[in-house]
């Protein structure tokens, strides 16, 4: 563990043009390394201070390294990024994860393990599900702690910091009775043109800041706001399609999607609202299917309840379920933005879902909870740990190859929702051979 007197130090290092500065920008949230497209535009350490969760530390971020290159790149850089991991206390090994290994990386590599640090690998740009699963690619480097980010959108830091700082102490003595403090939670509004999203989010926000009209499309833009509530900051993002003059209603469609993809990448809870005068659409389960499929914290928002027809809460609710039977695991709750009923549960929901999304479970707990499993399949489970959050991903090691019954993997996932208290958010199980 590195000395109280000192912050411990976290080293930068890649390839020239992977995204270091980026990345330190992201972690120490402030600009202090210039980002462009122009390789090797670091040309010395820079130096930054970073605090995670109320643990600091220094940050570096180094010149773009080749190694035995000197045309390349000039000596120095070289020179200073070794005083810089003489002195680290954890390397955090940056490479493209879309772009191939190349001979630069495994030569970095091999500089790495000669250091004898702790290092973790952060594979970058991933910025979706899909590319996460190149990540098997790069754990021919030879390192065993791996994870996807992409420090442009500031996804997946959380996961590689809370790894990296692990044995760092604590700035100061922390009251174990104090709340834990929750960071901000950022909220994607997301539905079908004119479902009232922007009279959602004035509600929300206590704000005039969206342009309100029954013509669909009207918001031009995102809009951010953000609201304190019980010493929780909650940053809403309204997303509404656009549709331009002279558009068709089937562009406006199309842009309700485009953007709904777009912030949802950026966001921890999606808000999907649904008209509850119209019912459940086809374009509502395409849009819910990208939040799904995203791995965010879901919350089914049925807006216009005032103005329904049929105030059977009860049919609505299968109607949904049968239109949306991925979603089982959201919530739905019953609003009328126009007439503020029923936006204000939805600020405890809303941090109940982050807060679900981002539990972790130990192996020890999970060991537990499998010996009280009622298991009748057949695939034997030896032991379960989990490997990520928002999404929660769990990896089951089991007896033979292939991946689960898709019965067994639902019994396994409704368990693990009654027994850890998973809701509002999908969880990903995957399979491996032990």
């Amino acid at each position: 563990m590195p000395s109280p007197l000192h912050l411990p130090s976290v080293v930068i290092v890649g390839r020239p043009n992977v995204g270091k500065s980026t990345l330190f920008n992201a972690i120490t949230g402030q600009r202090r390394s210039i980002v462009g497209d122009e390789p090797g535009i670091t040309r010395d350490r820079i130096y930054g201070e970073a605090d995670f969760y109320g643990k600091k530390f220094e940050l570096i971020d180094t010149g773009g390294i080749i190694p035995n290159d000197e045309e390349m790149i000039p000596t120095q850089i070289l020179k200073q990024a070794r005083v810089a991991l003489d002195q680290a206390d954890h390397i955090i090994f940056l490479i493209d994860g879309r772009a191939e290994i190349t001979g630069t990386d495994r030569d970095l590599a091999k500089l790495l393990r000669k250091t004898g640090k702790p290092v973790s690998v952060a594979v970058n740009k991933i910025d979706s599900p899909r590319r996460a699963d190149l990540l098997h690619e790069f754990h021919s480097l030879g390192f065993e702690h791996m994870f996807p980010v992409s420090a442009e959108h500031q996804l997946g830091m959380e996961e590689m910091l809370t790894h990296i700082t692990r044995g760092f102490p604590m700035a100061e003595p922390v009251d174990e009775n104090a709340p834990i403090a929750v960071p901000p939670i950022k909220i994607a509004i997301i539905g079908r043109p004119n479902v009232g999203k922007s009279t959602l989010l004035n509600v929300l926000t206590g704000s005039e800041r969206a342009i309100v009209s029954p013509v669909a499309g009207t918001t031009r833009d995102a809009v951010d706001e953000t609201v304190t509530q019980d010493g929780v900051e909650f940053m809403f993002v309204d997303t509404a399609g656009i549709r331009r003059k002279g558009k068709t209603k089937l562009m406006a469609e199309k842009m309700s999607v485009v953007m709904a993809r777009r912030h949802l990448r950026m966001s921890h809870v999606a808000l999907i609202v649904l008209d509850a005068t119209e019912g459940v659409l086809a374009l509502d389960a395409t849009i819910a299917g990208y939040a799904h499929e995203e791995g965010r914290a879901v919350i089914l928002c049925v807006n216009k309840w005032d103005l329904a027809t049929d105030k059977n809460k009860r049919k609505f609710m299968e109607q949904i379920r049968d239109n949306l039977k991925f979603l089982e695991y959201a919530p739905i709750m019953f609003v009328s933005a126009h007439k503020r009923a029923g936006t204000g549960a939805l600020f405890p929901l809303i941090k109940r879902a982050y807060e679900s999304a981002s539990r972790r479970i130990t192996t020890g707990e999970l060991n537990r909870f499998v010996e009280t499993l009622q298991w009748e399949y057949d695939m034997k489970i030896h032991y379960i740990t989990q490997t990520g959050f928002r999404p929660p991903t769990f990896v089951v090691f089991t007896g033979s190859a292939g991946k689960l019954h898709f019965s067994a993997e639902r019994y396994l996932a409704n368990r693990l929702r009654e027994r850890f208290g998973f809701e509002a958010t999908p969880l990903v199980i995957k399979t491996k051979r032990r």
